[in-house]
């Protein structure tokens, strides 16, 4: 599959997950200006052009003349060639296991439509099996209870170093799950991985409580101890990433976990799960569970032995886990769940900038994303400018083979979200929003969308309220300051926002009276594994991430002494 005419300049590489690919070129988000990918354990990485990506071997290399130096940049990863799908069964208790009812599903490649491998279906009886073993190595005793919190630690980095070891293999296996671009998924998904890793593998002997002065003769302390067993069930778009987001911080406050990844995408959770029994996880801690909603995810929701559920995906799915939670034993839960999330753009914004940062909140996973900017409101002095930069940029995406280093942007992941996308851009048309650039499927391009910008939104339509999760960017107009933050608070959900000023008054107002979870400001999908994130309103419950993503897998004890001359060393 060659890229299509319908391209970018610049591949892009997802939002500014971490801070080293803010100024990413091919292999970084959708930015215009020149910029050096980097990667943690490479230092200065990739400089890029399409050009310079493809005739890297050309003319840089001795062979010709030219001596490699600091200025050259080192070869672009490369996919692996993976013949044969390894890791296809049931993960429990640091085995492999076939299914209890004996079937199987199979797992398809977006971009093709080919048929990748059949993958073990986990079922009830599967999951009961799995909550046993992570409950037997919660128990108190076993090794995993009596392990010293800094060998946490130590197995939480011993766990990233084996994803750095398998950086290609697992990004090759994302891209080919997901449909993402393969780049994308080196450089986004797996950085953000191993960073998620450390920095929670940092945590491990650093979660304690506090003393405090009470009344009369007592001393009152408090322990955060782990919950115990936890649930967590994630979603299709960021499988390996939010693999990474829910084992972490459970694992690092020292509980088990029974996870099961999207049916759409198990191929990368299955592949770590080989890497959690190398580095040494003693058997149960982890357990992976493929199979459906409806059955291997309602068996974890409502499961008696299961203390904790988390899970990332659509408000509608949150709303039956947390039914299913209060119905069984009132469990504790974290969602994280849809976003319909506004950027303000004023007219005193560094307008290009505005226009870059958008886009690859709009169209970064093909829009595939809880964060994607899907509502643009624009001050009526710089609207028509806006919206001329926004359709000109948006020409440019390069659509195509994910495998491909110059795509970056690939199929959708399946034939129902493709259709429920292209349902919402023909209401906008027909609600009378104006289609600047797309707005249709690519011709015999299978699941390929071009990237939609629409104008002339209006609040009252279905694009400017319902979350698409696909590349439609919708622009609309504002004139004061206090109507756009009416209009951003409008909406049911609240995950993030963004805000483009040039006045840092301006910035802090506005950022706090937005009604969401996280708020950038001059730039979008900056997320760091220090900081929270997670959703105000039907966009969630909890944090994820940082400091407080820690509360999310502990429970506070309170212990009060007496303090007496009885009480004595025995």
């Amino acid at each position: 599959m060659r890229s299509t005419p319908f391209s970018f300049t610049r591949p892009s590489c997802k939002n500014r997950l971490y801070d080293e690919h803010q100024n990413a070129s091919h292999l970084g988000p959708s930015d215009a200006r020149p910029a050096v990918a980097s990667h943690p354990s490479r230092g200065r990485l990739i400089k890029a052009t399409v050009a310079k990506s493809t005739d890297m071997a050309q003319n840089g290399s001795i062979e010709n003349g030219l001596s490699l130096n600091e200025e050259t940049p080192p070869a672009l990863p490369q996919p692996v060639k993976i013949p044969d799908i390894k890791h296809t069964k049931i993960f429990i208790n640091n085995e492999w296991h076939t299914s209890v009812k004996g079937k199987t599903f199979p797992t398809f490649n977006p971009a093709t439509g080919v048929k990748i491998c059949d993958i073990e279906e986990a079922d009830q009886a599967d999951v009961d099996k799995a909550v046993e073993a992570a409950a037997a190595a919660w128990r108190r005793g076993s090794v995993w209870r009596q392990m010293d919190a800094s060998r946490r630690g130590a197995l939480l980095h011993r766990l990233a170093d084996l994803l750095e070891r398998e950086r290609c293999l697992l990004a090759t296996l994302e891209s080919m799950d997901t449909g993402k671009p393969f780049l994308h998924a080196f450089f986004v998904d797996l950085d953000g991985s191993v960073k998620t890793l450390r920095y929670y593998a940092g945590w491990t002997d650093k979660i304690h409580g506090k003393t405090m002065p009470v009344d009369e003769n007592f001393l009152c302390f408090t322990k955060h101890e782990p919950i115990g067993v936890c649930g967590a069930i994630i979603p299709w778009n960021l499988p390996l990433l939010m693999f990474i987001w829910k084992i972490a911080p459970a694992l690092a406050c020292g509980n088990t976990v029974v996870i099961k990844p999207a049916e759409q995408t198990p191929l990368t959770a299955l592949h770590v799960g080989a890497l959690i029994k190398e580095a040494g996880f003693p058997p149960g801690v982890v357990n992976i569970v493929p199979g459906f909603g409806p059955t291997a995810g309602a068996a974890v929701a409502s499961h008696m032995n299961i203390d904790k559920v988390a899970f990332t995906g659509s408000t509608e799915v949150g709303q039956l886990i947390k039914e299913a939670a209060g119905r069984s034993n009132l469990k504790r839960v974290t969602l994280e769940l849809g976003g319909k999330n506004p950027c303000i753009v004023f007219a005193d914004s560094d307008l290009q900038l505005a226009v870059e940062e958008i886009q690859k909140g709009a169209f970064f996973n093909q829009g595939q994303a809880c964060t994607a900017a899907s509502r643009v409101y624009v001050q009526e002095q710089v609207y028509d400018e806006f919206v001329r930069l926004s359709a000109e940029r948006a020409k440019n995406i390069v659509v195509g083979d994910p495998m491909d280093p110059r795509t970056s942007h690939g199929p959708q992941i399946d034939q129902r979200q493709f259709e429920k996308i292209l349902e919402l851009v023909n209401s906008g048309k027909k609600e009378g929003a104006k289609l600047e650039i797309g707005g249709c499927a690519l011709k015999d391009r299978g699941l390929f969308i071009q990237p939609t910008v629409f104008s002339d939104v209006k609040d009252h339509m279905r694009i400017a309220k319902e979350e698409i999760f696909g590349p439609v960017q919708c622009i609309m107009k504002f004139k004061t300051q206090e109507e756009a933050i009416d209009r951003a608070n409008s909406s049911e959900y609240g995950l993030t926002a963004a805000v483009f000023t040039r006045n840092i008054d301006r910035a802090l107002s506005v950022s706090s009276a937005i009604q969401c979870g996280t708020v950038w400001v001059n730039c979008y999908n900056a997320l760091h594994a220090q900081a929270p994130f997670g959703g105000y309103k039907m966009s969630g419950n909890g944090r994820e991430l940082g400091e407080y993503g820690l509360a999310e897998y502990t429970e506070v004890k309170a212990i009060t002494i007496k303090l007496t001359e009885q009480l004595r060393l025995i």
